[in-house]
Parts: structure tokens; sequence; C-alpha cells
């Protein structure tokens, strides 16, 4: 019989002899920590090196030291064991309605205003929640490697299946101006504006940054570097310092905080550009939360920050979007 070319080259029982084997750096402290016989740690760690093809451990010092597979090997396979170790308990609350456990990332640019009301709204469905801000390229990185459950970011991830989304807001990206500056009004303008000020950026590290330096290339302006942040607060703060100019969404401008301080906002010249804050989550496996948590941060968001907006920018009323 032809062996299954798609056949899994280890079980979990093999996992856990060569994590035993790792800690105690020998086959018979290993057996003795699992309440194994030693021939029984070595057979399975014999097995899973035959299966993998590769040599998991160096057996010609002592004590016995990892190959470099085998360092990669323990890395993954730690993640894998502690992730079936938790199942069962995860299995057993979700059946009473609740997670043990659930870890959301949120966008910088949206850590004040949605922060509390995530927090509120997850810890009605789990014993422990963990909310982590961050730039969205570093959740989306989490969220694959199953070390967050869900976030909220910039980027839907929408080349990679087996994701739900659930849409948030769509705002456009807008020109941040020192008060009392002229507005530019055409895009020569705006080429020409970094002849009188600094332009301050998004680093390219964050999914802003990446998509303002593409629409920049479009428009062929090219604008000398200088100061650039991760987080909105660094980009309104210089602006209102008068240190430059810099393009900016309003709910980043909202984020910042900087309400006593004087930032003229206008819309870009020539096309528009936008950016969709979606909620990602792996699909299926948090049954309807993922949708009532957008429902819930839609309501949050609306009734605090874009009614706030839309009050103090009424030129771009029409332009944010639920």
């Amino acid at each position: 019989m032809a062996t299954r070319s798609n056949r899994l080259p280890f079980d979990l029982h093999a996992l856990e002899a060569f994590l035993g084997v790792c800690d105690a750096r020998s086959m018979a402290l290993a057996a003795k920590k699992l309440s194994l016989t030693q021939p029984a740690v070595s057979q399975a760690v014999a097995d899973l090196e035959a299966r993998m093809g590769v040599k998991l451990f160096d057996r010609s010092v002592r004590p016995l030291a990892l190959t470099p597979a085998g360092e990669i090997m323990r890395q993954r396979a730690s993640a894998l064991v502690s992730e079936a170790r938790q199942l069962a308990t995860v299995i057993r609350h979700t059946a009473k309605g609740r997670l043990a456990l659930i870890r959301a990332g949120l966008v910088d640019s949206l850590s004040r205003a949605l922060t509390g009301p995530i927090a509120s709204f997850l810890v009605n469905h789990a014993d422990q929640v963990s909310v982590q801000s961050g730039l969205t390229a570093t959740h989306a990185g989490a969220l694959l490697t199953r070390n967050l459950d869900l976030f909220i970011g910039v980027d839907d991830m929408s080349d990679i299946e087996g994701f739900d989304r659930h849409e948030l807001v769509t705002e456009p990206y807008i020109l941040v101006l020192p008060a009392r500056h002229k507005i530019p009004r055409t895009v020569t303008d705006l080429a020409a504006l970094a002849g009188k000020l600094p332009f301050i950026r998004y680093s390219a590290r964050s999914k802003t940054g990446i998509d303002i330096e593409r629409y920049l290339r479009r428009l062929n302006i090219d604008f000398p570097q200088g100061l650039e942040f991760d987080t909105p607060f660094g980009v309104s703060d210089m602006v209102a310092r008068g240190k430059g100019f810099a393009i900016s969404t309003p709910i980043c401008i909202a984020e910042a905080a900087l309400e006593n301080r004087d930032i003229r906002a206008a819309a870009l010249p020539g096309p528009q550009l936008k950016r969709t804050l979606t909620l990602v989550s792996r699909r299926l496996e948090l049954g309807t939360l993922p949708r009532d948590l957008t429902k819930a941060c839609k309501s949050s968001l609306e009734t605090s920050t874009l009614s706030a907006l839309r009050r103090s920018l009424p030129w771009l009323s029409g332009e944010l979007l639920t």
C-alpha cells in the first residue's frame, strides 16, 4: 500500500517526548519526567527524526545538543503542544458560552477610541482578555501565527484565504498643516509646499505610511526625507509645533487628541486616497463574536469619534463612511 503523501510527519506524543528531551538534555531524565521508559522516549525521537528526514539532536556531545533543525522544531513544537493542551479547556468554556482567552490587536490610530469598548465587550465573552495596540503589520503576523485571535487594522489580508473580514469605517486621507498656513489647491502647489515646510511622514513600517508613499509616487512627488513616526500622535504633534506638514486621516488626528493645538486640515488636491479599517478573524473559529464586536465598535466609533469629527471638520462629513 502506498504511503499517503500528506501524512503528518509527527504526532503530539512524539512532540511531547521531543520537547521533554529538549528541556532535560537527556533521554533518561526526559523519560523520568514524562513517566515513560527511556526506550520509549528514544524511539519516539528516532521516529520523529526518521519522518522529518533530519537529525534533531547532536548525540556526539553530552548533554545532548539541538541541531539547527532541532532548534526550529523546538520553537514550532512548543506552540503546537501548548495549543493542544489548551484545546480541551477552550472547548469546555465555549460549550458554556464563554472563551478561556481572547487576544485582540488594535491599530494605533484607534487606540484611544476603541480600547475601552473592545475590552468591555470581550470581557463579557472570555475569562481572560488581552488587547494589544500597535502596527497592523505586526498584528497580521500575530494572527497568522495564532498569537492573536482577531485584529482591527488597515490591512484586511484579502490575499490570504481562511479569514473573515468585517469593515468598520472608511475615511479619506487629508492634508494637515500648521495653523494659518496657506492650503495648496493643486498637485503643483502640493509639490511646491516642501520648499516652505518639511514633510512629516508615517514610517514605512506602517500600512498608512506605505499607502501615502505610493500615492505620492503616482503624483510624481518626491518629498525629501526627514521626520517620520509610527504613531498618529508623533505626526500630528510635529505639525502642531509648526515643524512641517503631513498627509494623515481624520481618525488619526482624533487619536492624537491635540484639541487645544492649532492644526489646519484640508482636502488633498488631486486624486482621492482612502483607507478602510477592518476587523479580521480566523474563519468560523469565534462564531458570531467578530460580527457582534464589529457592530459594537461601529456604534462606539459613531457616537464618539466620528460625530466629533463631523462637527470639527464639516467639509468632509460626506467622506466618513460607516
